[in-house]
């Protein structure tokens, strides 16, 4: 099943909202304070669209729990990779290398191996986040902590994608585990930012940057309700794809926008990641 123009459209408009939020966290002043606000208002959304769906079974119960310990780690290693390192250069590492993770999970865990095209699929991404995590001015002493933090960063998003694919399919009712998992997910950092730093963050409420903030997690969920939407209307695989193209809309932002540098090898390496993941996602 193909998609349609208009849809086509949503999904690439979701990308560069998920880049943009990442762009938004990235550059702010309180990257933890902002990042609670995104996954907040992500949580504010899960709760409320669980009283519109069914229980989810409880065979996906251990994947959730399981799930939101990883998701938590992801968003500690993430803000560390931000903090040493470039969006333009943490991004397409970590949400390139993500999908490369789950294909070699799948295939030791559940039995789908890759067929040919997708195996090109895995060469192509892995040498092009090689060429990322190997550029000239990462290998200096301590500046390869951006790359670890990728890593570490891409590594959970794979654990916990690959723990959700399973739990979702253990849920009975899609939509169910999905919400739940939206609010299970980030209300633990909120708790602990809510524990450590409540009165910074009602402060930072009433400025603009929390009302980046809270525009980013509103961004974030419409973004994450596009995909939603664009699955139930064409195939997986071309929605997931498509995604996966904010690698190159994150490497764009932040040369143009935040004036990263190094911005022609990384935006042609991003486009070598994205690449490799729309093989990767053929079938």
């Amino acid at each position: 099943m193909s998609l349609d123009p208009g849809v086509t459209a949503l999904v690439l408009l979701a990308a560069v909202m998920h880049a943009g939020w990442n762009a938004v966290t990235k550059s702010s002043p309180d990257r933890t304070l902002t990042l609670a606000l995104v996954l907040g208002t992500s949580a504010l959304t899960g709760i409320v669209a669980c009283f519109f769906v069914p229980f989810p079974a409880p065979e996906s119960h251990p994947f959730l729990l399981v799930s939101a310990g990883f998701h938590a780690l992801y968003q500690i290693f993430l803000l560390q990779a931000y903090r040493f390192g470039d969006l333009s250069h943490v991004y397409p590492i970590a949400r390139g290398l993500a999908p490369v993770l789950v294909a070699l999970f799948a295939s030791l865990f559940a039995a789908e191996v890759p067929d040919g095209i997708q195996a090109l699929g895995l060469g192509v991404a892995s040498a092009s986040i090689a060429s990322l995590a190997l550029e000239p001015r990462t290998l200096g002493p301590g500046a390869t902590r951006s790359v670890v933090a990728a890593l570490l960063t891409a590594a959970m998003i794979g654990t916990y994608t690959f723990l959700d694919g399973q739990g979702v399919r253990r849920a009975g009712v899609s939509h169910a585990y999905i919400a739940w998992n939206i609010w299970m997910t980030s209300m633990p950092f909120c708790l602990f930012v809510l524990l450590r730093r409540r009165a910074r963050l009602a402060a930072i409420l009433r400025t603009s940057e929390g009302l980046k903030g809270v525009a980013a997690g509103v961004t974030s969920t419409v973004g994450y309700g596009i995909v939603l939407w664009a699955m139930d209307r064409g195939a997986m695989a071309s929605v997931a794809a498509l995604r996966e193209t904010s690698v190159v809309f994150a490497a764009l932002i932040g040369t143009l926008v935040l004036g990263e540098a190094f911005g022609a090898r990384r935006i042609f390496a991003a486009l070598g990641v994205a690449l490799g993941v729309i093989l990767l996602q053929a079938h």
